[in-house]
């Protein structure tokens, strides 16, 4: 009797095997960055959403106060950023127009925006005030502009939101739309929202994205004066420059940063800008008017 032999089954070899893998991982290095790209529009478009409400807010303050809020509130100045002073931001003034009316009333305006009755308020997330570009969960990411150049945060600042600012929009001389109210900041503002110090403030005395970092400053990062390496100039004169330093706009976008304009227009304003032309948009009453940036 003859016996019938059934073929064999084969499973893949070890060489098939690896060319199965290798091409899954083709694709998926080919599909990545599109995937990856299309979540930063996304995120982009949700901080352009943050910037416009938190411009609505600022617009909707204006007509309740016939002004704009004032960018640091404190007796005196120029302003350090650091625990010390009165220093409510005009983020705790638009609070109640971005649906933050318990955050507001939590509030005791008789005492320091640093004062400890306030810790449980400082703590708390403001999801609009964070870009979600930014990997961190927390703080501040947009800030209001305080000058044109590199100076303390003063009176007599000549951005929109500075110390003990009343802006009105007559004020704003060259028009709304040619002046920068709000951008953002990629390094979450050290002494949180609630601060009216360079945790909200910034300007344009430097180029996007090439902020000069703060020290000495509690929770930040940034390099500390005992690493510094300056033989000419004490520890203490360095510690109060770069306590009155506010710094400039930065943003995890690439190739630039998120800008509400005063007439509430969102504008993305280029790392590559002319310095002129960021000065001039800063500035409120220069006589400049800037179409196009």
């Amino acid at each position: 009797t003859s016996i019938t032999q059934r073929p064999s089954k084969s499973g893949f070899t070890l060489i098939e095997l690896l060319v199965v893998i290798a091409i899954i991982a083709i694709l998926i290095a080919l599909l990545l960055p599109a995937i990856q790209q299309s979540r930063e529009v996304a995120r982009r478009t949700q901080c352009k959403n943050n910037l416009a409400q938190l411009s609505l807010a600022l617009h909707n303050y204006a007509m309740a106060h016939q002004v704009l809020p004032p960018g640091c509130v404190n007796p005196t100045g120029p302003i350090r950023t650091e625990e010390k002073g009165y220093h409510y931001s005009w983020i705790v003034q638009i609070l109640p127009y971005i649906e933050e009316n318990n955050a507001y009333h939590k509030f005791d305006f008789a005492v320091s925006v640093y004062d400890e009755k306030h810790l449980d308020v400082l703590m708390h997330t403001i999801p609009l005030l964070l870009c979600p570009s930014n990997p961190a969960r927390g703080g501040n990411t947009y800030v209001g502009c305080q000058h044109d150049v590199e100076a303390p945060i003063d009176v007599d600042n000549n951005g929109v939101l500075f110390l003990n600012s009343s802006i009105a929009y007559r004020d704003i001389t060259d028009g709304r739309s040619h002046t920068l109210f709000l951008s953002e900041v990629a390094d979450l503002g050290e002494l949180g929202w609630a601060s009216g110090t360079a945790s909200s403030l910034r300007n344009a005395g430097s180029g996007i994205n090439g902020n000069m970092p703060l020290v000495n400053v509690p929770g930040s990062p940034s390099l500390r004066l005992q690493d510094l390496e300056n033989g000419e100039e004490p520890a203490e004169e360095l510690d109060e420059e770069y306590l009155l330093h506010v710094g400039g706009f930065s943003s995890w976008h690439s190739g630039g940063v998120h800008a509400a304009l005063g007439d509430g227009s969102i504008r993305f304003i280029s790392e590559q800008i002319d310095q002129e032309t960021l000065r001039r948009l800063a500035n409120r009453a220069d006589g400049e008017l800037i179409e196009d940036f």
